[in-house]
């Protein structure tokens, strides 16, 4: 639902609060930013996370100042935005970019059980590679016990989309200048082994799936 918080106020008409378009940008993604308040000053930090069902799932180190104050319960905005391409118009006040973004407001909570813990390390870890837990060692218990997770539940969200051409004066039409959109795209890169890999090991299956 549309609250106070989540009103997209700035060009409403690219605002969206439906679960499908918030989650389909999520998912498209696997580093969020996350602003709270520390010591009285605001902070953002940027993180990895995992997406199951209506909840974010992020990880670090037991001794994190983000993580030792984000379990006491306070708010917190979540970002995720990713951008698709650079807006090229005729004058410099109209360049702009189009992209896909969602905020999220909530308090994150502590993941504790142990079981639970791994299954949202794996999400965490299937977000970035999908497969890749099961090609590695697990987390063992020293590790998990210098780990905390915290989970955020989606409640109070919206995404804001622009995905338009160029928007200038019509007094600059005539103008000999090139417009258009720079498209932006992620590409992963050939593989680059360890200096300690061993030789004759071939590529796994999850890399192979994101290269091809």
């Amino acid at each position: 639902m549309k609250t106070d918080k989540t009103n997209v106020k700035r060009i409403p008409n690219r605002g969206f609060y439906d679960k499908k378009t918030i989650y389909r940008i999520l998912d498209n993604d696997f580093v969020c930013q996350i602003g709270f308040v520390y010591n009285n000053y605001p902070v953002v930090i940027p993180t990895i996370y995992g997406r199951k069902g209506d909840r974010l799932f992020f990880h670090g180190a037991s001794v994190s100042r983000m993580l030792q104050t984000l379990e006491k319960g306070v708010s917190i905005s979540l970002n995720v935005t990713k951008t698709k391409g650079i807006v090229l118009a005729r004058s410099a006040f109209h360049h702009s970019l189009n992209y896909e973004s969602v905020t999220i407001f909530g308090n994150a909570t502590l993941v504790e059980d142990e079981l639970d813990k791994l299954e949202a390390l794996q999400i965490i870890s299937d977000q970035i590679i999908p497969e890749r837990w099961e090609e590695v060692r697990l987390p063992n218990k020293k590790e998990l016990n210098i780990t905390k997770v915290l989970q955020l539940k989606i409640t109070e969200a919206s995404a804001k989309i622009r995905d338009e051409g160029v928007s200038d004066d019509k007094e600059d039409y005539d103008l000999d200048i090139w417009v258009g959109i720079l498209p932006i795209k992620q590409k992963y890169g050939k593989p680059i082994a360890d200096d300690n890999f061993k030789e004759g090991i071939e590529l796994p299956n999850s890399v192979k799936k994101l290269i091809k």
